[in-house]
């Protein structure tokens, strides 16, 4: 991968990745570390990675360092929680997205990571597998469950009103 490679990777890419980081974990300067981080590791091994593979090595890179920071806050004790700072997308309404997130946050970790993969952010089942380190009937069966539970909270009138 050339510096150009790397330029349009991180204009293609960064997008992408902040908000599946910035959904995955809630917390914006979280999601902010963890995009410099897997870009600042694609950068060292730039050589080793083909300018082909780039999307499917930083989502994995990025996957990977979620969990690693999730660890790490599961064995740490918080204080006073901090307001979640999300911005409002356009076109959406606030009733809209606090739902989702609600609905969301009734997931597990992975659950939600295999979601917003999925559904958010249109990779196949292959490459969430690739990605995940799962193998693809896991990804589908992890799914297939989490948009259940989804499904279950979704359609409570009392949940959503």
């Amino acid at each position: 991968m050339t510096a150009e490679d790397y330029n349009d990777c991180v204009k293609l890419y960064a997008d992408g990745l902040y908000r599946f980081m910035l959904k995955s974990t809630r917390q914006v300067e979280d999601a902010r570390d963890l995009v410099q981080s897997s870009f600042e590791k694609l950068w060292e091994h730039r050589t080793e990675v083909k300018a082909a593979t780039s999307k499917s090595y930083l989502f994995t890179i990025a996957y990977h360092k979620m969990i690693d920071l999730n660890r790490k806050n599961s064995r740490m004790e918080f204080r006073e929680s901090l307001p979640d700072k999300m911005e409002e997308s356009p076109g959406t309404t606030p009733r809209l997205k606090e739902v989702l997130e609600k609905a969301l946050s009734r997931l597990s970790d992975r659950q939600r990571s295999l979601v917003l993969l999925k559904d958010y952010e249109g990779y196949s089942y292959e490459e969430i597998a690739e990605i995940t380190g799962l193998n693809t009937t896991q990804v589908k069966v992890t799914l297939h469950r989490a948009r259940l539970i989804l499904k279950g909270w979704l359609v409570s009138v009392e949940n959503v009103l």
